[in-house]
């Protein structure tokens, strides 16, 4: 027979080496190799050298193989390096950071791992790098989370006693609407995505500008059906105008009735009869189904693009509100009401 070779032996070598380390079974059957050598004759340093293992290494295996049999080359709970924080420092520690850095006189009023370093280095002569000190956040139970905003003059008890109202939204006789207004700004926005790895610096270009687009829009919560309109100003004369463009698109099977909230000339208008307002409690944005189409809208359309032009904004705005003015189950299911 032939002697046979391994191309790229050397590069080979450290991969298949790696290849063994990486799951417990493998290095198991790893360690029964090593103590076989060593069962047929060969020296710990042999057998270390063959397979790229530390000799005292190899001694510890078959140590362990003589005193528990196979039962000692299984791998137990590794215990690690001890850790430099002690217990009592540690429960010290969990107290300190469910406060305000600026209650123990730092400047700032969020912890990080920057400055956690700093105070373990000041507090308790504790040289941490900032990563460990990210680690221990979430040995904590610490997450990152981005608050849910809430609006300082908001009153908890009306929005409680609104969202205790019996739902409308199955009554038969009636087609709830949700209705608001909002901007959209050339200069567009930013979220996290998905980048290829060689792709090392992603760079979204940005407009100089605070020119914006604005425009009335209520979702029919039934059918998903979003009438809208572009306006410059809001005001009283051109929310009627919506609202006589809203009459046109209304269910003449059924009462049709329009959620919003207390902007000022949300309350001045001529309202046609054939609609109703309902009036959220004051400061409850987060109560009108249709923030989440506008949430939706941005992700779909404006974050992560560069416009050029206002007219560039406007156009890719407008092709998503045209796909999205017949009835259609995906607004609908976003703004349902239970």
């Amino acid at each position: 027979m032939h002697k046979l070779q391994v191309s790229d032996a050397q590069i080979m070598h450290i991969a298949l080496q790696q290849e063994i380390l990486r799951s417990e079974e493998s290095r198991y059957d790893h360690r029964l190799h090593g103590v076989l050598l060593v069962s047929r004759g060969m020296s710990c340093y042999e057998v270390g050298e063959h397979l790229g293992q530390d000799p005292v290494t190899v001694q510890r295996w078959v140590h362990a193989f003589n005193a528990d049999g196979f039962a000692g080359l299984r791998e137990g709970q590794r215990s690690g390096r001890p850790s430099r924080i002690s217990s009592d420092h540690w429960s010290k520690l969990e107290r300190v950071l469910r406060q305000s850095p600026r209650t123990l006189g730092y400047g700032q009023n969020l912890w990080d791992g920057k400055l956690l370093a700093h105070h373990l280095r000041q507090k308790c002569e504790l040289n941490l790098g900032v990563r460990q000190c990210q680690r221990i956040f979430r040995q904590m139970g610490f997450r990152r989370r981005k608050p849910r905003p809430l609006i300082a003059k908001a009153d908890p008890e009306a929005q409680a006693r609104y969202k205790k109202t019996p739902p409308s939204a199955h009554r038969e006789d009636l087609t709830l609407w949700s209705l608001d207004e909002c901007h959209l700004q050339q200069h567009g926005s930013r979220c996290v995505m998905w980048v290829p790895p060689e792709d090392k610096d992603p760079i979204l270009r940005h407009a100089p500008t605070r020119k914006s687009i604005a425009l009335f829009g209520a979702i029919n919560l039934r059918s998903g059906q979003l009438v809208t309109m572009f306006a410059t100003p809001f005001n009283a004369d051109s929310f009627a105008v919506f609202l006589r463009q809203v009459a046109r698109h209304r269910d003449r099977r059924r009462r049709n009735l329009l959620i919003l909230d207390n902007a000022a000339y949300h309350r001045q208008p001529t309202v046609p009869e054939s609609l109703t307002l309902d009036h959220l409690p004051p400061y409850s944005p987060e109560l009108n189904p249709i923030e989440r189409v506008w949430k939706l809208l941005r992700r779909l359309r404006i974050h992560n693009i560069y416009f050029e032009t206002l007219e560039h904004l406007t156009q890719e705005v407008t092709a998503q509100l045209v796909e999205w003015s017949i009835p259609n189950p995906v607004l609908r299911r976003l703004c349902c009401i239970t």
